[in-house]
């Protein structure tokens, strides 16, 4: 008996149509994107029926977004979209929400508020609402949606509850559970690259697509955020290696200019901010050539804030992000700016300081005291142990020879000529 259960079960699992699920949450990033190219490119490898993405998310970027929906346009595997219950899906999921083949919603949930702003929290030009209206407009009309409330999403900021998308056909079905939305979509007709495909999910088994690693780091260094303080650690680092050799530190800061850029490639940018935060560097430079802690160094900061304040332009992003990101913005500018300026000038300072105390060979000074081949003397301003084989006094003009750690060797200036001539072989034998 038990053997006939197992011989059935297996035989059911054969003939049931696999269905490759994936979870979406947070932020719509560059990691997003890939995650579901993978699921895609698995699906198509391994013939599944259907690709399930389970989506919950208050936004994102806006040029992934348009990467997934040009995906979910010309898959030729059924996508379903399915807002679980507790999820959210805002501004950049409302799109893409849009764009599968069927869009399901659990009871409880919403859909909607895809209006553009700007990184100050108010709305976006009208030229870049009118787009975004047309896009979505666009992409519901493709999917037999209500068009007319797609393009209110946009330009009034519209919500619906999953009762009120599904009534006015903005969304396929309501379902509360992964397995009560197989069984409403079993038999749904959908087009599929010209041709009408009947899904049939009577029988199915779900099948998990895990997030390749590509996905997880671009999920980090396409955050705008964490691309912002990737750009500024990496800017002083760089810096910072290069005035301080021996240290790594140029490496690192390389290595995080990098991802960085990678993370800012895929990000709206604001190419007058990159401008300010080039000329910060170039004022920062500027001041490490200088020999006084002065206004270059104020000009940098105030110059690199400005640019990290203004540089991400993404009209998609949830409420949250134009909140936290101002004040990111100046506290990294005004933080990380001030301290590693600070740090720099520092240290360019004492390595000066260093250079020129080894420089005095050659150098003359007055004798403030002497005795038994030993004393003081003042040789640039500043008070040295003397050691000379002359017989010095008080007042005597004398020529520095070598220095021996704090200890100068000496000359009377009267016998400069040859202590000049012995500073000069000594070199010369050491050039040799």
């Amino acid at each position: 008996m038990p053997f006939v259960l197992i011989s059935l079960i297996l035989v059911e699992v054969a003939g049931a149509v696999e269905i490759g699920t994936v979870s979406i949450r947070g932020e719509i990033t560059e990691g997003t994107f890939i995650t579901l190219e993978h699921a895609y490119k698995q699906a198509k490898a391994k013939n599944l029926g259907v690709l399930l993405i389970e989506l919950d998310t208050p936004g994102g970027l806006l040029s992934s977004t348009q990467k997934i929906v040009s995906l979910f346009m010309n898959s030729e595997i059924p996508v379903v979209v399915y807002v679980a219950k507790g999820s959210m899906c805002a501004s950049a999921g409302t799109v893409i929400l849009l764009s599968a083949h069927i869009a399901g919603m659990a009871n409880g949930t919403a859909i909607g508020a895809a209006t553009p702003v700007t990184v100050s929290g108010t709305a976006a030009e009208n030229k870049t609402i009118n787009y975004l209206a047309s896009y979505l407009k666009d992409i519901a009309n493709a999917r037999g949606r209500n068009a007319e409330i797609a393009e209110r999403f946009v330009t009034e900021a519209l919500s619906l509850t999953a009762h009120e998308a599904y009534e006015l056909k903005v969304v396929d079905l309501l379902a509360d559970s992964r397995e009560e939305l197989m069984e409403k979509i079993n038999g749904k007709k959908i087009s599929i690259a010209g041709k009408e495909v009947v899904l049939n999910t009577s029988n199915y088994v779900f099948v998990e697509i895990e997030r390749p690693l590509q996905a997880v780091v671009y999920d980090i260094i396409s955050n705008p955020q964490i691309a912002v303080i990737l750009l500024l650690l990496g800017v002083y680092l760089l810096i910072f290696g290069l005035t301080s050799p021996g240290m790594m530190a140029e490496v690192v800061g390389a290595i995080l200019l990098i991802l960085a850029f990678a993370g800012l490639g895929v990000i709206q940018i604001n190419y007058a901010a990159i401008f300010l935060i080039l000329l910060g560097i170039l004022f920062l430079i500027a001041e490490l050539l200088t020999p006084t802690y002065g206004p270059l160094a104020v000009a940098s900061v105030i110059s690199i804030t400005m640019g990290l304040l203004m540089l991400v332009e993404e009209p998609m992003m949830p409420n949250e992000f134009y909140e936290v990101f101002p004040k990111l913005a100046v506290g990294l500018g005004i933080g990380i700016a001030s301290f590693m300026t600070f740090v720099l000038i520092k240290i360019i300072k004492i390595r000066r300081k260093r250079s020129s105390v080894g420089e005095v060979a050659g150098l003359r000074g007055e004798v403030i005291e002497f005795r038994n081949g030993k004393g003081f003397a003042k040789v640039r301003g500043e008070i040295w142990s003397i050691e000379s084989k002359d017989e010095l006094r008080k007042g005597d003009e004398i020529v520095v020879i070598e220095r021996r750690d704090l200890t100068l060797e000496v000359k009377r200036v009267d016998g400069a000529e040859g202590g000049d001539r012995k500073v000069a072989e000594k070199a010369e034998g050491e050039t040799q």
